[in-house]
């Protein structure tokens, strides 16, 4: 599936600079720090919107807090690769496009280029791969089918429609016990299994944590020929396939919203070392919760805040980038519409020093060093944004002070104009 335009990042080593290094990250599965990665090679697989209503600033918010990520390898001179998914056929979608009387396809490919706008627009570096669900049917297939060879899975007769549903056995002895890599406990993980509709009551279930891998046909809805049965994909097997089949396993990091902690990357890395890997990932990152009018912000909730409404109504992009990077990529916080004007301030601030000509050669001062002993600190982008702020009244702009801050915080203050 197509991506967007990859906004150029500029090279520092060009500007006199050596690498920078590896960051070190807080990993949700051992709950402690990690230096990431540990060779020179680095792999990312994000999970990526189930597209409708997209994009809200809770997407923008995960997904920049992991080009900042991205931005950090680069500028250490590691070989980066990332994938990311759109599940584009999954229950909510479907519901969506019932209620509006629109084909779940044109729904899904409508906010699919209205999510390709909005991450162009924020400067959010494209994954080298983008991987639809739909495209990918053959190999989840394949997958489950393994699964159930393997004894890892289990078929159980569909409630509402004749065939049967293909389920992940969770109560199976493994190398690590169901919610370890969440250091989630039994009652969070039943409450949750609940909230994200994985029917922890089904008669028949072998555990009430146990997924669907693969849903077989119900009346309206889309499905494919497969050697398990007619049907499509469940939601955890599906990141799971195109992760490994795009990054090998396994990977350095998996990433996504706090929400995806339980049960969906739980449930990815059980997958995957039921179907052979060593470890899913090295390690997961969880990006904070936005919320808006005292309330996570959720499609269900109907309290979205959308980027393309924001730049609609006048917000730059950049503006709205600084907006988002005021706040550390594991904090939840919530939005005000003070954060935007105050955004918008910092960045006139920043665009008049850009335009001040360096006269004093004595003076020459480079930001490089502040940006990266704050980016390289667990992403701590509020603090890198506090050291512009400071730099900014000390020393003049330079060439290579304005590529740091294009490289590593997005903001190319070389093609913004003034208000």
């Amino acid at each position: 599936m197509k991506t967007w335009n990859r906004a150029a990042v500029p090279s520092l080593t060009a500007y006199g600079h050596s690498e920078g290094e590896s960051p070190s990250l807080h990993d949700v599965r051992t709950d402690r720090r990690l230096t990431l990665p540990t060779g020179r090679a680095a792999s990312m697989y994000t999970c990526g919107i189930t597209p409708y209503d997209a994009t809200h600033l809770g997407h923008a918010f995960t997904y920049l807090a992991f080009d900042t990520l991205t931005r950090v390898w680069l500028d250490a001179g590691i070989e980066v690769r990332t994938a990311m998914n759109s599940t584009d056929v999954d229950d909510p979608l479907l519901e969506r496009a019932a209620r509006d009387g629109e084909d779940w396809r044109a729904l899904a490919e409508r906010q699919q280029e209205l999510f390709r706008g909005d991450m162009a627009a924020l400067r959010i570096l494209p994954p080298d791969s983008w991987v639809a669900v739909t495209e990918r049917i053959g190999p989840i297939a394949h997958a489950v089918q393994r699964l159930l060879d393997s004894g890892d899975a289990y078929r159980l007769p569909a409630q509402d429609a004749p065939g049967e549903d293909v389920l992940f056995d969770t109560a199976r002895k493994r190398r690590f016990a169901i919610g370890e890599g969440s250091r989630t406990d039994a009652a969070r993980m039943l409450e949750l299994t609940r909230e994200f509709g994985g029917e922890p009551d089904r008669p028949g279930k072998r555990s009430p944590l146990d997924p669907v891998l693969w849903r077989a046909e119900r009346p309206g809805e889309p499905a494919w020929d497969a050697p398990v049965g007619r049907g499509r994909p469940g939601w955890h097997v599906e990141c799971t396939v195109i992760a490994m089949d795009e990054l090998g396993s396994p990977f350095t990091v998996a990433a996504g919203g706090r929400d995806l902690r339980f049960p969906h990357q739980e449930m990815q890395g059980h997958h995957a070392v039921a179907l052979g890997a060593p470890l899913f990932s090295e390690a997961r990152l969880n990006a904070g919760m936005v919320g808006f009018r005292g309330e996570k912000m959720s499609k269900s909730l109907g309290n979205l805040v959308l980027v393309s409404r924001l730049l609609a109504d006048g917000a730059r992009p950049a503006a709205l980038r600084l907006a988002l990077l005021d706040h550390h990529w594991r904090d939840d916080w919530e939005w005000f519409e003070t954060d935007l004007e105050a955004a918008e301030q910092r960045l006139d601030r920043w665009l008049a020093w850009s335009q001040t000509p360096d006269d004093d050669p004595s003076l020459a001062e480079s930001i490089v060093p502040w940006l990266r002993v704050t980016l390289q600190d667990d992403l701590n982008t509020p603090a890198a944004l506090q050291a512009v702020d400071a730099f900014i009244l000390r020393a003049p702009a330079d060439d290579g002070s304005l590529a740091a801050i294009d490289a590593l915080l997005g903001i190319d203050l070389r093609s913004i104009q003034p208000r």
